[in-house]
């Protein structure tokens, strides 16, 4: 009788975006990283470690195939020309699209799921939702609830994607633009007329400008901007795109807790 094949987990993993890289890292399985994209910055070794093969939407399809990779991890809709090049290379990919605080532990579960540690993903989910548990009852002890402006680019501007406004509810604030946190894409997400925001009147603006360091002068020259509370109160921070606008571990540690400093500062003050 034939014995049933064991599964065979993939050993060679390229990770076409931080997140995946991210997660693989904190669960003690980065060995099974072969190639990474040049925009990785957490862990900060993994730059020296492992070889880059891509950008954000582009890559070297020649170098990925030269490191023989049994499974690429990619990144919404924008990688979708990448991911159909590396089929048709006969490449296994797997592509998320998480967008919301729960997609991103349901993708971590699913990576751990791939390479055959559920344990590990288990675990990692776990200490995650510890945190945002930590967070969220103490921001729930908090005097006053200040109303966040989350900028996600200053031209167009565009607000928070889905998992920053949960963030903010989170460590206790208020998402002005809760209603456009729904929109995975950032031309749904664009402030039409820049006098939208004075209406809304924020006591906190978070600037995350996705790469881009941040010009505060930019943002308080705007007409009418002076007459905000967040402006006015000088109450304008910056959290580095790093630590947030990546849908994976970093935002719901370092984004989250940078986010709820803020918050509690102006709380405490309010």
């Amino acid at each position: 009788m034939t014995p049933v094949p064991e599964p065979k987990w993939p050993e060679r993993i390229i990770c076409l975006t931080e997140e995946t890289t991210e997660a693989l890292y904190l669960m003690g399985e980065d060995h099974r990283i072969v190639g990474i994209s040049a925009y990785t910055m957490r862990p900060e070794r993994a730059r020296k470690e492992k070889t880059k093969v891509s950008a954000f939407i582009t890559a070297r399809t020649d170098k990925i195939l030269a490191l023989k990779p049994d499974l690429v991890l990619a990144f919404s809709d924008m990688q979708a020309d990448i991911v159909a090049d590396l089929i048709k290379q006969g490449i296994q990919v797997h592509c998320f699209n998480h967008r919301s605080v729960s997609e991103i532990l349901q993708m971590i579960r699913t990576l751990s799921g791939l390479i055959g540690q559920p344990e590990k993903g288990d675990k990692l989910v776990n200490d995650l939702q510890s945190n945002l548990s930590k967070i969220k009852q103490q921001a729930a002890k908090l005097p006053a609830q200040p109303k966040v402006y989350f900028e996600e680019w200053f031209d167009p501007i565009i607000t928070g994607i889905g998992w920053v406004s949960e963030l903010i509810e989170i460590a206790g604030g208020i998402d002005c633009y809760q209603e456009f946190s729904t929109q995975s894409l950032a031309k749904n997400r664009i402030v039409a007329e820049p006098s939208d925001v004075i209406a809304k009147q924020p006591d906190i603006y978070i600037a995350s400008w996705c790469g881009r360091k941040f010009d505060q002068d930019k943002v308080t020259s705007r007409e009418g901007w002076q007459t905000i509370p967040a402006i006015k109160n000088g109450d304008i921070y910056e959290i580095n795109s790093t630590d947030i606008l990546q849908p994976g571990p970093a935002a719901l540690t370092d984004g989250v807790e940078q986010l709820a400093k803020i918050i509690k500062q102006w709380a405490e003050r309010a």
